[in-house]
């Protein structure tokens, strides 16, 4: 019997309509480009002006406006901005079911294909406002909310001291690293989420920080010194209480005092100290100066409260702070492929470390803005450029070494441990896989041993065998660890 030929599959339509919804990835980079009719890519009788084809395409056209909406919503369930998002949506959907095909197959596959696009959206936006991860983001939001309601604004409100102390600069602390912890997915909605819920967090910490160090200067000053510090005493209250203040705008406590409101107060602060003669008193010059640096300080959190503001924060601190720390770890790739290919060769003579000093130069100078999310990515760059710099020592080490017949026996079962630790880095430096793999098991089976035989090299006294086991177990700790950052699965 003669095959039937094989049908060629249709070319990807570019329209909006032309396959379901993405998830997002055709509108996460400076939103949707020029869309096509639905239809034209279609060789189909129907002019473009048919009343359904022009009905679907006005509907796209609302699609395209709704959609880097949809991507980059970061709120939940509850947020006016999700209820509109949700009901504009429905009434798109509506109105494609409305939309009259006559029957026609090649009608009814556009609008099959514009309510698709529309249903997807509309299942990305609960998707991500329902995440588990979006709901984890929230609780540890609340948590926060609750602790500095209870400790700092609180007691403000009711006229007594708010309690700062090392006790809740850690619980916040926790609170950080918590979120840091987050899976995002890659998600951009969540990862804004979780910046948003970050730099708020962070932006607490500095002004209570901040407050702490107020109170360990021996401040205020006497009035009887110049009639100008009791202004700026006074002052220093006003002060008091706009931190209090702030913290309550940055966590979302805050129902009466408005950001515009609290820096216009802050404002009046500034222009009152500005006013004050100091008569050239150097003391009380510097008084007034720590004080007005403390409300530019409190100035400089306030934007965190416009959307706008706060989108450019994310933008500039997740990409270009990102994208130095990519670049090095790419470079840093290339240069431990490099290692690797040597060592097996036993070359030892390809030693970059001039250049992977330089790369740490590099990644002490990159901006983290204060987010633990890139502070975390750098550490861990940080991390990658010193496990080759130490395996490159460790090596060279090894093939300088000339051991003599007087050689402690306790000190040449360290060195041959050392030996097997080399080995053992160069596989864990090349390992791309992660913990489930039996390769990795394996590794830490191995590297497991090493740390047991360790442990039974008796030094006998020996001092120079006492510090090179320490040195040789802190060595295969740090493998470990190593090999378990690489296949933590973090992300940013």
């Amino acid at each position: 019997m003669r095959r039937a030929a094989r049908r060629r599959p249709p070319k990807p339509e570019n329209s909006l309509f032309g396959k379901p919804f993405d998830g997002g990835k055709r509108m996460d980079h400076g939103g949707p480009q020029q869309q096509q009719h639905p239809m034209e890519q279609q060789q189909q009788p129907y002019h473009p002006q048919h009343p359904a084809m022009m009905r679907l395409y006005e509907v796209q056209k609302e699609v395209a406006s709704l959609g880097p909406q949809v991507c980059t919503f970061s709120g939940l369930q509850n947020d006016r901005d999700y209820k509109r998002l949700e009901r504009e949506l429905t009434r798109l959907l509506l109105d494609v079911d409305q939309v009259d095909t006559e029957g026609k197959p090649e009608l009814q596959g556009a609008r099959k294909r514009a309510a698709q696009e529309v249903e997807g959206l509309l299942r990305y936006l609960e998707e991500n406002a329902t995440h588990p991860s979006r709901q984890a983001i929230e609780e540890l939001s609340n948590e926060a909310r609750r602790l500095v309601d209870e400790r700092v604004v609180a007691p403000q409100r009711s006229g007594g001291v708010a309690e700062i102390n090392d006790e809740l600069v850690d619980a916040l602390q926790e609170l950080v690293l918590r979120l840091t912890q987050v899976k995002t997915e890659g998600r951009v909605p969540l990862r804004k989420a979780r910046y948003r819920a970050l730099t708020r967090l962070c932006a607490v910490q500095d002004v209570i920080e901040g407050r702490t160090q107020q109170q360990t200067l021996s401040l205020p000053l006497s009035g009887d010194t110049h009639e100008a510090v009791h202004h700026i005493n006074q002052v220093m209250v006003k002060v008091s209480v706009a931190r209090s203040q702030l913290v309550a705008l940055l966590m979302g406590l805050s129902g009466r005092d408005s950001c515009a409101h609290l820096s216009r107060i802050l404002t009046e602060m500034q222009v009152e100290l500005d006013a004050l003669d100091v008569s050239g008193n150097a003391a009380i010059r510097n008084y007034r100066k720590q004080v007005v640096e403390e409300i530019n300080g409190l100035l400089k959190h306030l934007d965190l409260e416009g959307e706008g503001e706060d989108t450019r924060r994310y933008d500039l601190a997740q990409n270009n702070s990102i994208r130095e720390i990519e670049a090095v770890r790419a470079h840093v790739s290339h240069l431990r492929e490099g290692v690797l290919r040597h060592c097996v060769m036993g070359d030892l003579s390809f030693r970059p470390k001039a250049e992977l000093q330089s790369l740490l130069t590099h990644l002490d100078q990159v901006d983290t803005a204060k987010n633990p999310c890139i502070r975390e990515a750098r550490r861990r760059a940080v991390v990658e450029v010193q496990a080759i710099i130490t395996f490159l020592d460790l090596r060279e080490a090894l093939a300088r070494r000339q051991p003599g017949p007087s050689e402690h026996p306790s000190h040449r079962a360290v060195w041959l441990v050392l030996g097997s630790l080399s080995d053992l880095q160069a596989q864990v430096l090349g390992f791309d896989g992660k913990r489930a793999d039996k390769s990795y098991m394996m590794l830490e089976e191995l590297l497991t041993k090493q740390l047991l035989t360790l442990d039974a090299v008796d030094p006998q006294g020996d001092e120079t065998t006492k510090m090179a086991r320490k040195q040789a177990v802190k060595f295969a700790q740090n493998i470990l660890n190593y090999l378990d950052m690489k296949t933590d699965e973090w992300e940013y």
